[in-house]
C-alpha cells in the first residue's frame, strides 16, 4: 500500500507535465504570478487550488469505485467515455478561452484575470481551477500512475481512496508549495503589463483543448452530435459576448439586466437539450488502416484464437480521448521502424478501442493491474505469457519487444 501511495504521489506530480493539463495549469501559474508580492493572497490561491483538486479527485474516485462495486468495468478517465460529458466539458473550456480573451470577466470562467479586483473570490476561483484541472487530467496517465490506480481498483474502498488522495496531493503539490512558501515565489517574475498579453495568449491552448474535445466527440457520436456541439458553441460564444457587454454597462439604464437575463436563457437553452441530442453512436470514419500495417479489431476471443500459432501479437489498448495514446501513436507506433519490425516479424497488430465504453477492455486492463490507458501487450509467438510495455513508448522499446516475442517461436 505504501508503495502504491508513493507511486500515486509521484505520478500526480508528473501529471502536471502532461499535455492535457497544460491549458488549465497555465491559468493557475498566471494566478500565482499575480500574487508574488502578496503572501496572503498567494496562500489563498494555493489552498483553494488544493481543495478543488482533492475534493474533485475524491468525488471522481468515489463514483468510480461505486460503479465498479455495481458491476461496471470502468477505469481512470471513465467519464470521458460519455459523449455528453465531452460536450459539456468542451463548452466549459470554450467559455474559459473567451474569458481569457476578455470577452467577459466572470461567468463560466474558472480563473478571473485582468484589471478587476483579483482578491475578491480568489479562493473560490482557485478551487474551481483545481476541479477543472482534475477533470481535464483524466485523459492522461503519467508514469507510475497506472500501476498505482490498478492496485487501488482491486483494494477495499478505504485503501483505494487513500491512494487516490495521494495522487491528488501529488498533483496539487507544486503550485501549493510555491503559494505557501513566499521564498519560492521570489524566483517567479514580477507582475506587470506583460501578464495581460500572456493572459490573452493562454486562450489559444484552451482553444486547442476545445478543438481536441470536439474531435473526440466526433469519434464517439458521429456527425449529428458534432453539428449539435458546434451550434451550441456558437450560442455559448454569443451569450458570453452579451454577458461581457452587460458587465461593462454598454447600455443606459437597466438594459444590462436584460442582457444578463438573455444570457441566462441562452445558456439554459443550450444545456437543457444536450442529454437528448448527444448520445453514443457511430463515430466518424477514422484512418484505421495503413498501407504497411493492417490493424485488426481486438477481442479476448480473437487473442485466444491466435495465441501460440507461431506469430507474436501486439495489442494497442487506446482511445481517441487518451492524449498519451495519441502521442505514442504519432511518435512510435506509426514510425517506419515499428512498421518494418511488424512486417519483418509477422506480428499481428490488434487495436482495443475504448473511445466508447468497452467492458472487455477494462476487464483486461484490471487483469494486468493497469488502472488507465494506454496499455500495450506483446504476446510471444510461442503462446507464453504476455509482456506489458511502458505507457510512454519509444520506437526502440516496441521494436525490441517485437523482436524478442518473435524469437520465442
Amino acid at each position: 500500500m505504501l508503495t502504491a501511495m508513493l507511486a500515486a504521489f509521484i505520478g500526480g506530480i508528473i501529471l502536471n507535465l502532461m499535455p492535457c493539463v497544460f491549458p488549465v495549469i497555465s491559468l493557475k501559474a498566471l494566478g500565482l504570478l499575480r500574487h508574488t508580492d502578496n503572501a496572503a493572497s498567494a496562500r489563498r490561491e494555493g489552498l483553494g487550488f488544493l481543495l478543488g483538486v482533492v475534493v474533485t479527485m475524491m468525488a471522481l474516485a468515489g463514483i468510480l469505485l461505486a460503479a465498479r462495486a455495481g458491476g461496471a468495468a470502468v477505469g481512470w478517465g471513465f467519464q470521458l467515455q460519455s459523449p455528453l460529458v465531452i460536450a459539456l466539458l468542451s463548452l466549459v473550456i470554450l467559455a474559459a478561452a473567451l474569458n481569457l480573451l476578455g470577452v467577459f470577466e466572470v461567468g463560466l470562467s474558472v480563473q478571473r484575470v485582468g484589471s478587476v479586483d483579483v482578491d475578491r473570490g480568489a479562493f473560490t476561483r482557485s478551487a474551481l481551477t483545481g476541479a477543472l484541472a482534475i477533470v481535464v487530467a483524466t485523459p492522461c496517465a503519467a508514469p507510475f500512475m497506472a500501476s498505482a490506480i490498478g492496485y487501488a481498483l482491486v483494494q477495499p474502498p478505504a485503501v483505494a481512496l487513500v491512494i487516490f488522495f495521494a495522487l491528488a496531493i501529488g498533483f496539487a503539490a507544486p503550485f501549493t508549495l510555491v503559494s505557501l512558501f513566499p521564498a519560492l515565489a521570489k524566483f517567479l517574475p514580477r507582475p506587470g503589463a506583460w501578464m495581460d498579453v500572456l493572459k490573452r495568449g493562454l486562450a489559444f491552448p484552451m482553444f486547442g483543448a476545445y478543438a481536441w474535445l470536439v474531435w473526440v466527440l466526433a469519434q464517439q457520436a458521429g456527425s449529428a452530435a458534432l453539428a449539435t456541439l458546434l451550434a451550441a458553441s456558437v450560442v455559448v460564444a454569443f451569450a458570453g459576448w452579451l454577458y461581457g457587454m452587460a458587465q461593462h454597462r454598454h447600455f443606459a439604464g437597466k438594459s444590462h439586466k436584460v442582457l444578463f437575463a438573455v444570457t441566462a436563457l441562452l445558456i439554459i437553452a443550450v444545456i437543457a437539450p444536450l442529454p437528448t441530442l448527444i448520445k453514443p453512436g457511430a463515430g466518424l470514419a477514422g484512418d484505421q488502416l495503413t498501407a504497411e500495417v493492417t490493424k485488426a479489431k481486438w477481442t479476448p476471443q480473437a487473442v485466444e484464437a491466435q495465441r501460440g500459432h507461431g506469430k507474436a501479437i501486439f495489442v494497442d489498448f487506446t482511445a481517441s480521448w487518451c492524449i498519451t495514446c495519441q502521442v505514442n501513436e504519432k511518435t512510435s507506433l506509426s514510425t517506419q521502424a515499428v512498421k518494418e519490425a511488424i512486417a519483418k516479424t509477422g506480428t499481428l497488430y490488434m487495436v482495443a478501442d475504448s473511445t466508447k465504453f468497452n467492458p472487455d477492455v477494462d476487464d483486461t486492463m484490471s487483469e494486468f493491474g493497469q488502472g488507465g490507458l494506454p496499455m500495450y501487450l506483446v504476446y510471444p509467438a510461442d503462446g507464453g505469457p504476455p509482456k506489458v510495455l511502458p505507457q510512454v513508448l519509444t520506437p526502440s522499446i516496441v521494436v525490441n519487444a517485437l523482436n524478442q516475442a518473435s524469437k520465442k517461436a
